[in-house]
């Protein structure tokens, strides 16, 4: 696997590295080694697939708190998405910082997404399917969120929604979220 350190600090874009031959091609998407090699835990303990109908659906910005904090490495293997992160690490480098990058079933890129993010995506295709290895079960009770369009952290999404939950929509500003 190739690892390239994004923007945010230990934040990665997961590239695989393909065996190729007359087949086809053979590669590893998850490693523990590698990931421990890199400084990442990686220790996953969920696997959980989101199926998007149509293009412009928004899921996002979740996180769960402490100490139900996860990691999470997202994978779209149908279609494709415009996958984000923000930084809401209070005394990070990065903190209130956001990254974006294009995961599709054609690129196979990977992002691992560290404790302390808020994750969300917008599908870009018809029929979109996220694949997400986490480290933590989901705790509802912890389960939080802010606001896809806070004008305090300025996303760029590429497209505007066409679809989002009323949840997600409903969701606070990074400040109110944190208490800021």
């Amino acid at each position: 696997m190739i690892f390239a350190e994004s923007p945010l600090a230990g934040a990665y874009v997961v590239d695989l590295t393909r065996h190729e031959d007359e087949r086809g091609f053979f590669a590893r998407s998850y490693c523990a080694d590698e990931f421990a090699a890199q400084g990442l835990s990686g220790g996953i303990r969920q696997c959980s697939v989101s199926y998007n109908a149509a293009k412009g659906t928004l899921r996002g910005m979740h996180f769960q708190s402490a100490p139900h904090d996860e990691e999470k490495l997202v994978r779209c293997t149908a279609g494709a998405i415009f996958d984000v992160i923000v930084d809401i690490r209070m005394g990070s480098p990065t903190y209130r910082r956001w990254f974006g990058a294009e995961l599709t079933a054609a690129n196979r890129r990977s992002l691992f997404v560290p404790k302390g993010f808020a994750h969300g995506f917008i599908s870009l295709a018809d029929a979109t399917e996220v694949f997400y290895m986490i480290s933590e079960p989901h705790a509802p009770a912890f389960s939080r969120g802010i606001r896809w369009n806070d004008p305090a952290l300025s996303i760029e999404w590429p497209l505007a929604p066409s679809v989002i939950s009323a949840r997600d929509a409903a969701y606070p500003s990074l400040d109110a979220a944190t208490g800021v």
